[in-house]
């Protein structure tokens, strides 16, 4: 696959910039909107107020959070095949950031049909942009080129910044001024995201690119089979596919039963300003710790790797399962603080153990994601880049499912039950990683491997390798 040049700002191409602005905007939308989603369905019925929600039970709340977010990413699929196979990733991220501004701002409608209408929109409009934007970053880089990983965790933290200021700003409004000025909110961010990437699409030149197209370098590349080498490789992105489930099963209790929790059960009272703060601004506690933590995270596996040590994108996955599984013993100790007199809520647990969990489960996420996303683009066949990174967050959809269906179990099984069960159960599957690690990095075929060599000599190796 060839890659054009790309002009370098702070040792990296400009285009990261620009997709990193993008995505920033594109997550202040989305993670703005989840953040008051599951508290506006759960919210009981009060009509003419704008504080009126849909009266659903926290079992209902949570299951459709859970329905929904897995459509959000299944929806890569389709996104990621339509453009490897018709229009390439360019103008798969330009399509879906069109269908996000139309959903987003349906949203803002205080009408039912509006709500589930710009529902829909978003869903198809994330299919189409998450997994070609992602896909465009590794594009920025040739085969071989060691700031990839660090190029996607500078993309990352553009992530979490968005996520840290839309579950904030957004938060904040619908708390004051109602719901949908909440989902308007969000909807101005994802039309500054779309402004952005057009203008900045000169800055993209030769990246993301339809390759089926008559005058492209790589066409020939969409017609050859898959050697052994790359079905290998396809085999070890699927079974890495099985962690990102789990991860996400556990982690997205964030947006489902600990958004309720936290709405519910936590002592949100600040004593010394007299001020309680709103359930949803704890969404964007994560993306604080990313933005705060990210380059630190980052700059320590590279020393890691640096002096010989294990640092595998599988190795890094299961770490971070294991370490974002220590948050959830955090809020097993919170669950013991609250006092129940049957419905009613007579004691609170402590807001540091709320945040002592979201430490660790930001932690965790950096070992885990935006490696992941990378190890996505080493190891994808050029003529399924898309495809497999659409596959990477139908994964991320699956692990939503299993969010909502863990979640929903807490109301018969209760909170301590379901958060120290997770807690166990990923420690004990993440060390279950590191243990078959060996056979599962011989699948990648030296693809982590290469390092600072040109695309001839990448090429040449997984040609060695194959025969």
């Amino acid at each position: 696959m060839n890659t054009v040049k790309q002009e370098d700002l702070w040792g990296h191409p400009k285009g990261l910039y620009v997709l990193f602005f993008v995505e920033m905007w594109e997550r202040f939308s989305y993670y703005g909107m989840r953040a008051i989603l599951t508290l506006y369905l759960a919210a009981p019925i009060l009509l003419g107020n704008p504080q009126s929600g849909f009266g659903w039970s926290n079992t209902e709340t949570i299951s459709f959070y859970g329905t929904y977010t897995m459509l959000v990413y299944l929806t890569s699929i389709p996104g990621g095949w339509i453009a490897d196979k018709y229009i390439g990733q360019k103008k798969a991220v330009m399509l879906g950031g069109v269908l996000l501004c139309i959903g987003h701002g349906i949203l803002a409608i205080d009408t039912q049909w509006a709500f589930f209408t710009g529902l829909l929109f978003i869903v198809i409009g994330v299919g189409f942009l998450k997994p070609n934007i992602s896909t465009m970053v590794g594009g920025l880089y040739p085969k071989g080129d060691d700031r990839r990983d660090k190029g996607f965790y500078v993309f990352y933290i553009g992530i979490n910044l968005g996520a840290f200021l839309g579950a904030l700003a957004v938060g904040i409004v619908a708390a004051k001024y109602g719901w949908h000025y909440g989902f308007g909110l969000a909807g101005i961010g994802m039309a500054l995201g779309q402004i952005v990437y057009m203008y900045g699409l000169k800055y993209l030149e030769g990246v993301g690119e339809f390759l089926g197209k008559n005058d492209s370098p790589d066409k020939e590349l969409m017609k050859k089979p898959l050697t052994a080498v790359e079905k290998d490789r396809m085999l070890v992105m699927f079974l890495s596919f099985l962690i990102i489930i789990v991860f996400w099963g556990a982690f997205e209790q964030a947006g489902g039963l600990m958004s309720l929790y936290t709405e519910q059960k936590t002592d949100r009272l600040l004593p010394f300003f007299d001020y309680e703060v709103p359930a949803a601004v704890f969404q964007s506690v994560n993306a604080f710790f990313i933005i705060i933590l990210g380059t630190a995270v980052g700059a320590f596996w590279h020393k890691w790797g640096k002096k010989g040590k294990e640092s595998s994108s599988l190795f890094k996955m299961a770490i971070g399962v294991i370490i974002m599984a220590f948050g959830f013993f955090f809020m097993s100790k919170a669950s013991t603080e609250v006092v129940m007199d049957g419905e009613n809520v007579i004691a609170k647990s402590a807001m540091i153990w709320l945040v002592l969990a979201y430490l660790f489960h930001t932690i965790g996420e950096l070992c885990a994601s935006p490696v992941a996303l990378s190890f996505i683009t080493k190891l994808a066949p050029v003529k399924y880049a898309s495809f497999m990174m659409g596959a990477y967050f139908a994964a991320t959809g699956l692990g939503n499912k299993v969010a909502g269906l863990v979640g929903a179990m807490s109301e018969g099984a209760g909170e301590f039950q379901v958060f120290t069960g997770i807690a166990v159960f990923c420690t004990i599957f993440g060390i279950l990683i590191i243990l078959i690690l060996k056979p599962l990095k011989r699948l990648t075929h030296g693809a982590e491997d290469i390092k600072g060599t040109s695309n001839e000599e990448a090429e040449g190796f997984e040609l060695a390798d194959n025969n």
